[in-house]
This record gives C-alpha cells, structure tokens and sequence, in this order.
C-alpha cells in the first residue's frame, strides 16, 4: 500500500474538485465540501499543510483509495 504524505491544503483542495466535490462554505479556518452521494460533507483546515490522518478520512468518506487519490494527485 502506498504512503500518503501531508500535502498542502490548496492541493488536495485540487484533488476534491477534480473527484467532483464542490465548496460548499468556510467556517472559521475550515473549509467544507460535498458530492452527490456522500453520507456527510468533506472538512479540511485551512492550515499550511493537512496531515496524512485527515486525507485519509476524507477519501474514506468520498470513497477514493490511496491508489486511486495517489494516481490523481500525481495527474494535477
């Protein structure tokens, strides 16, 4: 299984538009995102970079595995 690195928030922001997320509204420094489909919406800090525990519920929530997210990433 490949190793996801903490990446920065703009580009996994990158990543949730391209699987089809859209912005939905910022609360204080979180932003929050959501898809057709989905049992709840997608919460990402607005810090400088996200770390690796927190990409990694997000794809479980969207549904997206490390290989396909690292496949994705990398195509950005």
């Amino acid at each position: 299984m490949p190793k996801i690195k903490s990446v920065h928030w703009k580009e996994f922001e990158k990543f949730l538009l391209a699987v089809g997320c859209v912005f939905k509204r910022e609360k204080g420094d979180h932003r929050i995102y959501w898809k057709a489909g989905i049992s709840r919406p997608i919460v990402i800090p607005r810090d400088t970079s996200l770390p690796a525990f927190i990409i990694l519920n997000n794809l479980r929530v969207i549904g997206v595995s490390r290989d396909e997210y690292i496949k994705i990433i990398k195509d950005l």
